[in-house]
């Protein structure tokens, strides 16, 4: 959905409290995990009830990003909300939708649903991770076990992609970073209903919580490290 559109006194205000815009300057793919989230068919379909058109357009953006990370030594993750009858999430379920609207998201989210699986032009290898969760956030603790997942892997840093940015997307980013990951959301991986909550949802992610950056950015941060690494041996 498009680079990251800062006004000039936000970058001011950033730039005055950190010292530089971006937070994290390199990035060394043998220690990122690329974290998709939620690329499923009840939200990437065109026919579905919830679906987010501009999802079908990061689709290259995430398959560029999962290649180089795995050429790189990296994690690829890919993450499906799923509803968890033992654990219905009144809130949302309860308060949040209409019935029927509710009725069908909890149908489409029940693992083994058509709507529930991974979008098929996404390029799932073998050993990628498939991990579920049961809250708009993958790290919050009670919703996925992906953070012990990754620490496992000697991983300290996350690329967050995937739909819905202002959503489950953001929820995931935020809780990533306050369990110590350096954590990425990437601006042209990530999809909203809408561009202004996309923009919104990146804008206000980085004065203080993390990093946006490009597909483009990311893959040159990390062939950069691979080369500073392969000409130190």
């Amino acid at each position: 959905m498009g680079d990251l559109n800062l006004s000039k006194s936000a970058i001011e205000r950033i730039e005055r409290i950190r010292g530089r815009l971006h937070p994290y300057e390199t990035i060394s793919a043998a220690k990122t995990a690329l974290v998709v989230i939620d690329m499923q068919n009840v939200f990437l379909a065109e026919t579905s009830f919830y679906s987010v058109a501009a999802a079908l357009d990061i689709v290259p953006n995430v398959n560029r990003l999962a290649a180089a990370v795995r050429d790189n030594g990296g994690t690829v993750v890919w993450i499906r909300m799923a509803f968890d009858p033992a654990r219905p999430w009144w809130n949302f379920y309860g308060a949040m939708l209409r019935p029927d609207i509710a009725e069908t998201m909890r149908a489409a989210l029940t693992p083994g649903a058509d709507g529930h699986a991974l979008w098929p032009a996404l390029e799932v290898h073998p050993d990628d991770p498939i991990i579920d969760k049961t809250r708009f956030s993958a790290f919050l603790p009670e919703s996925s076990p992906i953070a012990a997942e990754l620490r496992r892997r000697g991983i300290d840093t996350v690329l967050i992609t995937g739909t819905v940015t202002n959503t489950c997307c953001e929820t995931s980013a935020r809780d990533a970073a306050m369990m110590d990951f350096n954590t990425v959301m990437v601006s042209d991986g990530c999809a909203a209903a809408l561009p202004e909550l996309h923009q919104a949802t990146l804008q206000n992610f980085i004065q203080v919580s993390g990093d946006v950056r490009t597909t483009d950015e990311v893959i040159a941060m990390m062939d950069a490290s691979a080369g500073a690494a392969a000409a130190a041996e």
